[in-house]
């Protein structure tokens, strides 16, 4: 199993959603190397971190599992659709999403501020300076150590 910190603005998407939903899909990812993690590492099973970005506070909300591995982003094949991308086609797609279940809400955002100044998430990924990715590894101890600082004990 691998684990995953999952970026989404919260005006966009939500943890709360995604508990309303149970189920989504994760698109609309526009990065090479999220798209490579999403196409060729990701698998159902792994656990990812919801990360509530450009929020008030920015931070982990919540617990998701991967439930389906990468399929091409059909959305990028729809003109009238904001993740279009002309060059894109199902014959050769550029574009990759996951689907994702939800597993457990954090009673708080877990802020970034806090797991900056947390030694034993040293070396985090979303705590470097300049980490803007949307869809970044972790390693299981950080995922751990999140879950706990959050008050999560046992994950369902």
């Amino acid at each position: 199993m691998a684990y995953w910190l999952m970026k989404c603005e919260p005006t966009a998407y939500s943890i709360a959603d995604l508990q309303r939903d149970k189920t989504t899909s994760w698109e609309g990812v526009r990065n090479y190397q999220a798209r490579n993690f999403m196409r060729d590492t990701m698998k159902a099973g792994d656990m990812a971190l919801f990360y509530h970005s450009n929020a008030e506070p920015s931070g982990v909300a919540g617990v998701m599992k991967i439930v389906k591995a990468g399929y091409p982003d059909h959305f990028a094949f729809k003109p009238d659709h904001k993740y279009f991308d002309a060059r894109s086609t199902s014959e050769k797609p550029l574009w990759y999403m996951v689907d994702v279940a939800f597993v457990a809400r954090f009673a708080e955002t877990l802020p970034l501020q806090q797991i900056k100044e947390e030694p034993r998430l040293k070396g985090i990924m979303v705590a470097q300076k300049g980490s803007r990715l949307s869809v970044q590894p972790l390693s299981e101890d950080h995922f751990k150590v999140i879950c706990e600082l959050a008050g999560v004990r046992k994950l369902p």
